[in-house]
Parts: C-alpha cells; structure tokens; sequence
C-alpha cells in the first residue's frame, strides 16, 4: 500500500472517528440537561479538511442524532452533505469560530441552566471559590454585549475575537455560552465541568453569604496544576467510559 493510499485511509478513520465523537457529545448532553430543545449545536473541523466542519442537523433532538446524521459544511455554510442543513445562527456563530481561532477544532455551544444563569447577572462571573472553578482560571472570556439572534457575520466575528489568546470558554452575555477543545473528548470534558462549577456558585450563592474567594496565587497554581499532561489525559478517559456507557443503550449512535 502506498504512503498516499494509508494516509487516506488514516483521515477516513479520522474522519468516522470524529463523527462518532460528536454524537456521543450531543448523546450525553441531553442524558446530563445541557441541550434546550432542539436547539444550541456542536460542531468539529473534519480531520485534514480545515475548510470544512460537522454539526448536528437542524430539526434533529440530540437524543436521536448519529454519526451518520451529521452535517459537513463548507467554508460558504452550504450543507456539502446530510439530511438537514444547520439551524442559522450555528453557521455564523461556529464557522467564524472555526476560521479565526486555529485551536477550536471543536465548538461547544449550550443553553445549559446554572452557566446559562450566571450570564444573566450583571457582572457574573465565574468567581475563584471552588477547586472545579481553577479548571477555568483566566481560560474565560466574557462577551458582556447582547444584540439579539446570531444572524449576521458580525455576531460571529465578535464571538470568535473573545476566544482569542487560547480562552477556552465565552460566556454570551444573556444567552448562554462557548466551550471550545482541540478534540471532542477536551471540550466535553471542559462542558461537563464548567457547568458543575456554575451549579456549585449559583447554590452557594442562593445562600445569600459571601462566598470565600482563593488567592490569586493559589488558583493559578492550581490552574496549572490542572493543565499537566496527566490532567489532561483525564479528558480522555472521562469521554471514553461515556462511550462505554452508550454502548449499553444507545449503541445506535455509532450508526
């Protein structure tokens, strides 16, 4: 077998593997109530294809979406193939994610409640006072201005600018937020425990005491401490005993 011949077979490989990937993202989103309806998308740039990216289909709940559901879409935000084209507001808001921050092969975006609640305060941000929180320290971008539906170039364009520096989350002010990765495993991973973080704030918050802050110091250095290979390693094997988990139930998502 040529060079040539295996090189594309490994992006095919590649390829299938992200497709399955991201339809136990959308699969496991549902199963943990981070999706609202049968909005809010996922999205991942095709494995040795920059231009071009995955999302899940408009019209389809997650709960119901698999590999072979999903949409390739080309770098004019024409459905190259599938079903269903996206939902509108994925285009602008994931394709200009995509083009202009080189790191987000994968774009998360969610309505999830207690992140989702936190962008609803004036000024909310997500405060250093709980070891999960320090996952995210300085890895937050805020976009504090709300202008309606993402349905311009515009809306897209100034998503993407907050993410640049290596941001690894946008909170949408009024609207929801942003979680990028360079794999599906990294950006789930970072999904699942930003909103456990929230959960933990908007509680501690209910409770109308002040909230005990971490020094500086200590959160970026637990921050880093988080950042180690070894840590990040983590990221993977959390995904792969999700896929295990499907594999009982819900196998049909690998179709």
């Amino acid at each position: 077998m040529s060079v040539t011949a295996v090189n594309r077979n490994t992006e095919i490989d590649a390829r299938a593997q992200t497709k399955i990937d991201l339809a136990a993202a959308l699969r496991w989103a549902v199963r943990m109530g981070f999706h609202e309806g049968i909005c809010n998308h996922f999205s991942a740039v095709i494995p040795g294809e920059d231009d071009r990216f995955l999302i899940n289909p408009h019209g389809y709940h997650w709960s119901e979406v698999r590999a072979s559901d999903l949409v390739e879409v080309d770098a004019d935000g024409k459905a190259v193939n599938g079903k269903e084209p996206p939902e509108p507001t994925a285009f602008f808001i994931h394709y200009h994610i995509h083009r202009k921050v080189p790191e987000a092969k994968v774009v998360l975006h969610t309505h999830m409640p207690y992140a989702t609640a936190l962008t609803m305060l004036e000024d909310g941000r997500l405060e250093p006072t709980l070891q999960t929180s320090l996952k995210f320290y300085n890895d937050i971008a805020y976009d504090d201005d709300y202008n309606g539906l993402a349905l311009d170039d515009s809306e897209g364009e100034r998503i993407a600018k907050a993410l640049q520096g290596g941001k690894k989350v946008a909170f949408l002010a009024n609207h929801g937020v942003v979680v990028v990765g360079e794999t599906v495993a990294a950006a789930y991973d970072n999904l699942y425990y930003l909103e456990r973080a929230c959960q933990a704030q908007v509680i501690a918050m209910s409770t109308g005491r002040p909230m005990r802050r971490i020094s500086q110091d200590v959160a970026q250095m637990t921050h880093d401490q988080m950042s180690q290979p070894s840590e990040r390693a983590q990221a993977v094997r959390h995904f792969e005993a999700l896929k295990r988990l499907l594999e009982k139930d819900e196998a049909d998502y690998k179709d």
